[in-house]
């Protein structure tokens, strides 16, 4: 049976989290195709509309919310009516982690139908590479049964008021498609880590997220279905049902890490209340994406994308 965690201490971690707080501003999966689509060389609107088939007005919104958070810089190209180009500020940069990671479990277990490049080319060492997650302290591969977490609540982003946000209400669309690539949206991702952080049964992924029984079943089901969480009767009692992660949420752990780090160094300025501790050597850890053939961090003006999707 798993232990019981500390369900008031998660909850109260979880929602202090730069994790939550980030995934409230990029969260949706519109965002996260626009970041992507950055580093891809996207720069104007009609091309956005054009390869995501976004409706203007959600694009335009995107757009200038990710202008005003610091990410995005629009360069005018013509003057009547102002078109502009939109280019990744020094911030936005610094989100490269976090979108290898979204590449790398995109291409093992997305759905493949995004215009996401077959394969990334190293320009340093000259060969194509998978990336991969290691310690910044002592440069060891880490995966996430590498890790320890230790929770200690962050005060000052409790005092953060959270944007208002849409409840966790499904639409049959957004049902049908959020277990897949990049349509694993904020909701999955909470989800996820509720599970990392021990929280096997209903009640307790209720209770630390504070999402209603009705909704939560709807999210569960449609994670199992997508293959995020495993459902397991529980053999000490035939009521109750555990989940558990599976090798794709898993693999989850390296976007959900890398996301929280940026998020705590260069948005929020504030540690994470979810505070992961490198078993291998022993120090707190901060993540760097690396070169799977050269094991050198990455970086995005180092990287050539070559063959896109679709």
């Amino acid at each position: 049976m798993p232990q019981t965690p500390d369900l008031d201490l998660t909850r109260d971690a979880l929602a202090t989290s730069t994790l939550s707080h980030g995934l409230h501003l990029l969260g949706d999966r519109w965002t996260v195709a626009l970041i992507l689509g950055a580093f891809l060389g996207v720069r104007r609107f009609d091309e956005w509309q054009t390869r995501l088939g976004i409706p203007r007005q959600t694009l335009a919104e995107r757009l200038k919310a990710l202008t005003e958070l610091g990410l995005l810089g629009p360069r005018p190209y013509q003057e009547r009516p102002p078109r502009y180009d939109y280019h990744l500020t020094q911030k936005g940069m610094q989100l490269y982690n976090h979108v290898l990671m979204m590449w790398a479990w995109e291409r093992r277990w997305g759905s493949r139908s995004l215009a996401l490049p077959q394969r990334l080319v190293h320009k340093t060492c000259g060969h194509a590479f998978v990336p991969r997650m290691s310690c910044s302290a002592c440069n060891e591969k880490v995966g996430i049964r590498d890790l320890t977490f230790s929770l200690e609540v962050n005060e000052a982003l409790r005092a953060v008021p959270a944007p208002r946000q849409r409840g966790a209400r499904l639409t049959p669309e957004e049902g049908a498609q959020m277990g897949l690539g990049l349509r694993v949206d904020r909701w999955a991702l909470l989800i996820v880590s509720a599970v990392l952080l021990g929280c096997h049964y209903f009640d307790q992924i209720s209770h630390v997220l504070g999402i209603g029984s009705s909704v939560l079943a709807r999210r569960l089901a449609g994670m199992v279905d997508s293959g995020l969480l495993l459902c397991q009767p529980d053999l000490n009692d035939a009521r109750r049902k555990i989940y558990r992660l599976t090798p794709a949420s898993n693999d989850l752990s390296g976007y959900i890490i890398c996301f929280s780090n940026w998020a705590s160094r260069f948005h929020f300025h504030e540690p994470s209340s979810i505070r992961p501790t490198h078993k291998g050597c022993g120090q707190p850890f901060v993540p760097q994406v690396v070169c799977g053939h050269c094991e050198e961090p990455l970086l995005p003006w180092e990287v050539v994308a070559e063959g896109h999707a679709g």
